[in-house]
């Protein structure tokens, strides 16, 4: 059934196979072990607090969130992962940012290196794409009878958001990334759920690929997102909504 915004559909997409949901939450789990570790009190540690309000909206489990906090004061404090970003190429042109977190680097980039390759791409130099995107806070918000345009629009407002755009079914509120951990408390204390909350990299323009580049791009992305190293990945192409699966 079709109908449904591009959120829906991200968001079916995630939880489409208990192996994709298991690699989410594997990632996300990385991400607030690093995030707690030297401080595991979200009121006093703004980096872990977004990573926790990242993890809730894509659904993780408040039991997986608590024991990836009280890792981070053990296992974790043996490894030193670094957060490394790469850029690269993908088929017509298509540019994109990929987010690790690694404790191995020469593990990381040769298997970006080799996926990209792979698939019709190539790694970039530092800096290739970068200007092509902007670095926001991103905090998406479903409409409902009490969220309607005028209320989310006024709390924005307040709590000091840049910008807030209107779709089909959602609100897209950006925000400084500066600003983004108390826009999203501002919020969370007026009684906002997200569905997504994430500071992440939104591209000037979007490309349209040929029909079969966009199978190949899909691939590459579905590739990149198998490697336990990758965090995120955003690129600028203009993907056509999936139908939705019953």
């Amino acid at each position: 059934m079709s109908g449904h915004s591009k959120w829906h559909n991200i968001q079916a997409k995630k939880g489409k196979t208990d192996a994709a949901r298991a690699r989410v939450f594997t990632k996300l789990g990385r991400e607030i072990s690093v995030a707690a570790k030297g401080n595991p009190n979200p009121d006093t540690n703004s980096k872990l607090a977004d990573a926790i309000a990242k993890a809730k909206a894509n659904n993780m489990p408040n039991d997986n969130i608590t024991r990836c906090i009280k890792k981070a004061a053990g296992e974790l404090g043996a490894v030193n992962y670094e957060n490394l970003t790469y850029e690269g190429y993908g088929v017509g042109g298509s540019a994109l940012i990929i987010t690790t977190l690694t404790d191995n680097k020469n593990r990381t980039v040769g298997d970006i290196r080799s996926t990209l390759s792979k698939c019709g791409g190539m790694l970039g130099n530092s800096g290739c794409v970068s200007y092509m995107f902007d670095n926001k806070g991103l905090l998406v918000v479903e409409k409902t009878l009490d969220m309607d345009e005028d209320t989310i629009t006024e709390y924005a407002i307040e709590a000091g958001a840049d910008d807030i755009v209107s779709q089909d079914d959602v609100f897209e509120i950006f925000t400084d990334p500066l600003n983004f951990s108390e826009v999203r408390k501002f919020l969370v204390e007026k009684g906002v759920e997200f569905l997504e909350a994430d500071i992440r990299m939104i591209p000037q323009n979007k490309i349209t690929l040929t029909d079969e580049n966009v199978e190949i791009f899909l691939k590459l992305l579905d590739k990149l997102d198998e490697l336990d190293d990758v965090q995120d990945v955003y690129h600028n192409v203009d993907l056509p909504e999936e139908e939705d699966e019953d």
